[in-house]
C-alpha cells in the first residue's frame, strides 16, 4: 500500500511537467457556454444502474460516487476512515459494531437511520451483482437509530475495506420501496450531488445537495455525457463541450500533453486488463489450449501497437500496486509459436480450431488488442472471429456464459488482494459476480477462503502468492496491461483529485 502513496506523490509533483504541454503561461482553454458552476464530464459508457446493488461496472460507480456515501471511505493508503460511520469496534472476529453520524440527510429529506443501513446491507448481501463484496454478511441488527451490529458468517479480514466500495453505498429504504424496480433510475442517497435526470444514451444530470453533511459541493451542477468513442470525447474537450474527460485513449496521450488548451492527468491505477477464456466452452476447457494461445501472442508487440507504451504490461491477475501481488515473481508466457503449435497438437488440435472473441463497443484499445490477437492466432491455425456488443448487453452476455473469449478489465477497488482474486477466480462467483471465465479449482477456492480469515499478514501474503501461482498455471486469462487512469481537463478546472480505483469524487472541483 505504501507503493500506491509513493507513486501518487511522484505523479503529483510530476504533473506540472506534462499537464499543460509546453509550459509557460497557462492557456485560457476552449470557450465554454455554461456557467462556471456547471461542470460537464465526458465518460465512455452509460451506467448499467444507479442502484449500488444493481451493478458493479465502472460507469455506474463513477456516477454513484457523487450521489451516495458509504459507511467508510478509503484514504490514500487504502485504509478505512470514517464516513457515514463515525467510528466502529470489532467485538470479535465476526461481529462489527458501527456508530452512525447523526444529522445526515438523504436527498428526499429523510434523516439517515440505522434501519436504512440495515436495509441496504441486507439487500446487498443477496444481490447477485455484488456477492463477492457483501455475501459474507450473515445478519445486521439495529441497536438504536444510530448504532448497528454486523455479523459475518466467517471472519473476513478485509471487510472494512469492502464497506468503502461503491457497491455498499447506503440507500434510502423509503425511496427504494417507492420506486421498486425503477429505483436504479431514481436514486436517493446522502452524497454531495442529487440526481435530477437521465436521458437514455445521452446524459445524467446532478445538482448540488445543499444539505450535504460534509458541506456543499463547490459547483452547482454536474452533467455526465455518455460519449462512447474516445476520439469524439476528446474533440468534445477540445471544443469546450465537456470540461473533464474520463478515459483518454493511449494513442491520444501525447496529443493532449502537447496541447496547452488541455491538461493531461495520468495517474497509476489498481486495475488489470485481460482476455478471458470461458472454461465451459471446449476446447478452451483444456489448459494446453489456453497456454498455447498465450504462447502464440507477442505481448510486447500488443503493448506497443495497442497501448502505445503508456500502460505497463501485466504479468498476473492483480497490479503490483496491490498488496501481496505476485506480478513480479510469476514466470511470463514468452512469445513462442513453436511451443504454441506443440501444445495444440498435444491437445488434439494440430490444425487449430475456430472460436469467437467478444468485446464492447467504444473501447478502441480493446478492439485493437482483439484484431492484433486475431492475426497472431491465425499464424498457429486458430481462426478467431471478433464480435462487438453494446456495454449493457455485453455484461449480460458474458455473465450468462454465452461467450468463448472476452476482453475486460478489473479494478481492485479495495486495494486488498482478496477483492482482486476472489471475485474473479473463486467458484462461488460465477457470472455477474465477477468470474466470467467460469473457472473453478478446489485448491484455489480453499486458499482464497483461508486468505479471508487469516489475520497474520505474513501468512496471508504466502496464501495469496500460492493462489496467484495456481492461477498462472491454470491460465484462465491472457494477461495484457496494468491499468492507468488517463483523464484530461479544461486548463481552468481545479480540485480534481483522481483516485486509483477510477471512480473519482467530484464534489471539490471548481473553475478558477
Amino acid at each position: 500500500m505504501k507503493k500506491i502513496v509513493a507513486l501518487l506523490i511522484v505523479l503529483a509533483f510530476a504533473l506540472p511537467l506534462f499537464a499543460g504541454g509546453g509550459g509557460g503561461q497557462q492557456a485560457a482553454g476552449p470557450a465554454r457556454n455554461r456557467p462556471t458552476d456547471h461542470v460537464v464530464v465526458g465518460m465512455g459508457g452509460q451506467p448499467a444502474s444507479l442502484d449500488p446493488a444493481g451493478s458493479n461496472d465502472q460507469p455506474s460507480s463513477q456516477v454513484n460516487r457523487q450521489i451516495y456515501n458509504t459507511l467508510v471511505d478509503l484514504d490514500d493508503n487504502m485504509a478505512p476512515v470514517p464516513s457515514l460511520a463515525e467510528r466502529w469496534v470489532w467485538e470479535d472476529p465476526t461481529r462489527l459494531r458501527m456508530y452512525l453520524r447523526r444529522g445526515v440527510r438523504f436527498h428526499n429529506g429523510d434523516e439517515l437511520r440505522a434501519s436504512d443501513v440495515k436495509f441496504t446491507l441486507d439487500r446487498a448481501a443477496v444481490s447477485p451483482h455484488i456477492a463477492h463484496i457483501t455475501g459474507m454478511i450473515e445478519r445486521v441488527d439495529v441497536i438504536n437509530d444510530y448504532e448497528i451490529l454486523i455479523t459475518l458468517d466467517n471472519p473476513f479480514v478485509p471487510f472494512l475495506a469492502h464497506l468503502g466500495h461503491p457497491a455498499t453505498s447506503i440507500v434510502n429504504e423509503r425511496a427504494v420501496r417507492q420506486y421498486g424496480d425503477d429505483y436504479g433510475r431514481n436514486p436517493v442517497g446522502t452524497g454531495p450531488m442529487r440526481f435530477v435526470n437521465w436521458v437514455t444514451g445521452a446524459s445524467i444530470d446532478l445538482v448540488r445537495f445543499d444539505d450535504y453533511w460534509a458541506g456543499p459541493a463547490r459547483v452547482r451542477n454536474i452533467t455526465f455525457n455518455f460519449i462512447i468513442d474516445p476520439t469524439t470525447r476528446l474533440i468534445a474537450l477540445e471544443t469546450g463541450e465537456i470540461d473533464l474527460m474520463y478515459g483518454v485513449s493511449q494513442s491520444d496521450v501525447s496529443r493532449v500533453q502537447n496541447d496547452p488548451n488541455m491538461v493531461m492527468i495520468q495517474t497509476p491505477g489498481l486495475g488489470t486488463d485481460y482476455i478471458g477464456f470461458n472454461f465451459q466452452k471446449p476446447p478452451l476447457d483444456d489448459a494446453r489450449v489456453r497456454q498455447a494461445i498465450n504462447y502464440a501472442i507477442d505481448m510486447d508487440a500488443v503493448m506497443r501497437a495497442a497501448y502505445f507504451g503508456v500502460n505497463p504490461p501485466a504479468n498476473g491477475p492483480i497490479s503490483d500496486l496491490v498488496w501481496a501481488s505476485a506480478a513480479n515473481t510469476l514466470a511470463p508466457f514468452t512469445y513462442n509459436q513453436a511451443r504454441a503449435r506443440q501444445l495444440l497438437t498435444e491437445a488434439g488440435y494440430p490444425n487449430g480450431f475456430s472460436t469467437t472473441l467478444v468485446t464492447n463497443e467504444g473501447n478502441n484499445v480493446r478492439l485493437d488488442v482483439a484484431e492484433i490477437v486475431q492475426n497472431m492466432l491465425a499464424q498457429v491455425g486458430i481462426r478467431m472471429d471478433i464480435q462487438l456488443m453494446e456495454w449493457g448487453a455485453y455484461l449480460d452476455y458474458t455473465s450468462a456464459g454465452n461467450h468463448d473469449m472476452f476482453i475486460l478489465g478489473w479494478v481492485t477497488v479495495t486495494g486488498d488482494p482478496d477483492y482482486g482474486l476472489s471475485a474473479l477466480f473463486h467458484s462461488d462467483n460465477f457470472g455477474a459476480a465477477g468470474n466470467r471465465t467460469f473457472y473453478a479449482n478446489p485448491r484455489l477456492d480453499d486458499l482464497l477462503d483461508q486468505g479471508r480469515r487469516e489475520t497474520n499478514p505474513t501468512r496471508r501474503e504466502q496464501i495469496y502468492m500460492e493462489a496467484q501461482q495456481i492461477i498462472r498455471d491454470d491460465t484462465p486469462w491472457i494477461w495484457t496491461a496494468v491499468g492507468v487512469n488517463l483523464n484530461a481537463s479544461h486548463p481552468s478546472l481545479r480540485g480534481f483529485e483522481p483516485i486509483p480505483a477510477g471512480h473519482h469524487q467530484l464534489w471539490s472541483i471548481y473553475f478558477e
